[in-house]
């Protein structure tokens, strides 16, 4: 259990995000009078999802607040691991409260009345790509004479890997894409959905149930067990990326494409150690569905734990951090402040030019389904997609072994 005397946050591992909850701590207690000492846990995905929600770690008062994903909002919710928010939040609303935020980053923490989190970080999945190499005159002549069209951001996953291709130059530290594929059970469940999407495909049939024995998923997984094989176009470590890793070698040159989350790009411009500021930019996922580009829409939330001896300092600390200053500080530390005036900011959008971008994305962006049990059939998906990257066995078969598996617990 907690010392009485320090307040504990579960902190995603990602650096903009621990030094931000740093510096919100430290203003927060020199405005509140809070003496309490802030003790940061970061921990990786993985892990986080383990000691706050498979170890009862809320539940039990292991910690005051937790960074917690979307993806397992659901079931912390229905295990009852936090505090249920109506009450603060009736009696001293966050500024602004709920006009400030988009409606897309208010809905999944909500059950009935009940809201249990509330948005710390956004940024929908996007097409990143170095804008320098694309407008390079050089550039685009070597390609219209190799491939006899122009170099444009691709539309379509097959423009995707031919440009990949193309850029892919290892002995300059420089290749065409990179995936993130490391087997955490979301980086290749997000690709796998994307592609899934993208060819206006569904991961859901009429009835509620996950369905993904169909066409377009078969013609998605194919294209994607196929460009991360091809060494010729994405980067070596990509089968030991996880989304972070991706966005830091993508930060330093090393590609010149990324499907990723927008605060990835974000990062490029912000991190002191980035070597492509002012050379990238961000599209729509290329599409093979008539045009239909979309994204996923999974977020950070801030959650007060169940078990928390300090909830009140909890809930006012949340207020504080949710104010359009910190919301703003999030964004120049380097994740995504997730307030509208964050989106629309003027200083912001001088430093990040495509900012604004994020009210595109999220109106193509679609979300996960909300199921007791999607951790367990994220990683039947996790599994068939690592079949299929690993393996020879047919798309096919991957794919109806896995709904099999799926039916039996999806019911």
């Amino acid at each position: 259990m907690p010392n009485q005397n320090t307040f504990k946050i579960a902190v995603r591992k990602f650096a903009p995000f621990e030094t931000a909850m740093q510096k919100f701590w430290d203003k927060f207690c020199a405005v509140s009078g809070c003496d309490l000492k802030l003790e940061m846990v970061v921990m990786d995905l993985h892990e986080l999802y383990d000691h706050t929600i498979t170890k009862k770690g809320l539940a039990n008062g292991d910690f005051d607040i937790a960074h917690i994903n979307t993806d397992w909002i659901y079931e912390g919710y229905l295990n009852k691991d936090f505090e249920v928010l109506n009450p603060y939040i009736n009696k001293h609303k966050p500024d602004d409260f709920p006009r400030g935020w988009s409606k897309s980053l208010l809905a999944l923490q909500r059950f009935g009345w009940e809201v249990v989190g509330l948005p710390f970080h956004d940024g929908p999945e996007c097409f990143i790509y170095r804008k320098d190499l694309f407008e390079n005159e050089t550039e685009k002549a070597n390609y219209l004479a190799q491939y006899g069209k122009a170099l444009t951001v691709p539309k379509t996953w097959e423009d995707f890997h031919q440009i990949a291709l193309f850029f892919n130059r290892p002995s300059e530290n420089l290749y065409g894409s990179i995936f993130a594929c490391y087997p955490d059970g979301h980086n290749t469940v997000f690709d796998f959905c994307l592609q899934l999407w993208t060819r206006g495909g569904s991961l859901v049939d009429k009835n509620g149930f996950i369905q993904i024995n169909t066409q377009p998923a078969t013609d998605g997984l194919n294209f994607y067990r196929t460009i991360v094989n091809d060494s010729k176009a994405i980067h070596p470590k990509s089968a030991e990326f996880e989304s972070v890793a991706a966005g830091v070698a993508f930060s330093q040159g090393e590609a010149a494409m990324m499907i990723n989350w927008f605060g990835f790009a974000a990062m490029c411009e912000v991190d002191e150690n980035s070597k492509v500021k002012g050379k990238i930019d961000v599209e729509l996922l290329p599409s093979n569905d008539d045009g239909i580009s979309a994204s996923l829409n999974v977020y950070w939330l801030y959650t007060i734990a169940k078990g928390s001896k300090h909830k009140a300092i909890a809930y006012n600390f949340l207020r504080f951090a949710l104010a359009e200053e910190q919301d703003k500080q999030l964004t120049l530390e380097g994740g995504i402040g997730c307030r509208i005036s964050t989106w629309q900011d003027e200083e912001i959008n001088k430093i990040i030019p495509y900012y604004h971008k994020l009210e595109q994305l999220h109106e193509v962006a679609n979300m996960l389904p909300q199921k007791q049990n999607w951790t367990a059939i994220a990683t039947i998906i996790d599994q068939m997609v690592l079949q299929a990257i690993n393996t020879n066995t047919p798309t096919e078969t991957l794919i109806e072994q896995a709904q099999i598996q799926i039916n039996e617990i999806d019911k």
